[in-house]
């Protein structure tokens, strides 16, 4: 069993390699990750935004001395930053464009829009763990009331699959409130 004194040492080393790897890894590759967004986006600025909160989440990793392919874990990690910003941004247009189409006295204060798009964006996470055709079945029943078998036809499966998409999309929903 291993003195205090050498856990107390171990603890700075442990704090020098982590820090010297991190600055290995950004050092290595933030240029390169920039300029792979920067292609991607079109914009520096969001490219150098995206890129600072990927090597954030780097940081933010557990044992960063354990990676192996650095350039696919940022890969990574900045596609799935980058599709969570177009989501949100989609999710945010479609709702500024149905409060566009509401009367005026409906029109919701800057207050319950907050509200409203901080429940959408809970809704749309809680909603990430289905899949692409299983979150479509889902909304367009919810939201739309589309029948199963409408649903169905738009998406190409069969109405059983219809509802087993919707019924994993309740049981999310079930299992969100009841944590709560």
């Amino acid at each position: 069993m291993p003195s205090a004194n050498a856990v107390m040492d171990s603890a700075p080393a442990s704090f020098e390699l982590r820090q010297q790897v991190l600055s290995q890894l950004f050092g290595e590759h933030h240029g390169w990750l920039l300029d792979r967004l920067r292609a991607r986006l079109g914009c520096r600025h969001n490219a150098a935004d995206l890129a600072a909160e990927t090597f954030v989440q780097v940081v933010a990793l557990p044992s960063p001395q354990g990676i192996r392919e650095p350039r696919a874990l940022l890969t990574t990690i900045a596609k799935r930053l980058m599709y969570d910003g177009w989501r949100r941004r989609d999710l945010e247009q479609a709702y500024l464009q149905a409060l566009a189409q509401q009367p005026v006295p409906l029109e919701p204060s800057p207050e319950e829009r907050a509200l409203v798009m901080e429940s959408l964006l809970a809704i749309d996470a809680l909603l990430d763990g289905l899949s692409p055709r299983a979150r479509t079945a889902f909304l367009c029943s919810q939201l739309d009331g589309m029948k199963y078998a409408d649903i169905a036809a738009l998406l190409g499966v069969s109405t059983i699959r219809v509802r087993q998409y919707v019924a994993k999309g309740l049981k999310l929903c079930c299992q969100e409130l009841l944590s709560e």
